[in-house]
């Protein structure tokens, strides 16, 4: 299993440009109605907003599935408050394109609980905002 992780000494940095950028992004998508992560139920139908934290590659022996981390903000260096965190998981693919850490998307989908962990399975992706590449 391959992980790759938005974190680092760049982040930090970068964070606050790509936090005005991505409310700028769901702003102009109309992405007003997005229910925050803090607010998801434990189970139903939602439309939210978020950073891609992490995703997991599997290897090619195992069952084909593609899962990411989605969080509600990027932490920074100090910060103590908890991260709300969303896994959402394609099943049947091993890669899905844009998807990738540091990447703002808007999910639709069901949420149910796997693994003590709020849960999209297939969800509706719009990628409202990358990550720039250095």
């Amino acid at each position: 299993m391959k992980r790759r992780s938005f974190s680092g000494r760049n982040a930090a940095r970068r964070s606050p440009r790509l936090a005005d950028k991505a409310a700028r992004a769901a702003a102009a998508h109309g992405s007003s109605a997005s229910l925050p992560l803090t607010e998801l139920p434990v189970r139903g139908r939602v439309d939210c907003t978020g950073f891609i934290e992490s995703v997991t590659y599997q290897p090619a022996n195992e069952q084909a599935h593609f899962s990411a981390i989605v969080v509600d903000r990027i932490a920074h260096r100090g910060d103590t408050g908890p991260l709300t965190r969303l896994r959402v998981i394609w099943l049947g693919r091993r890669k899905v394109p844009g998807i990738e850490p540091g990447t703002v998307l808007r999910l639709e989908g069901m949420v149910t609980p796997k693994d003590g962990m709020p849960t999209m399975f297939n969800p509706r992706y719009e990628i409202l905002s990358r990550q720039e590449h250095q």
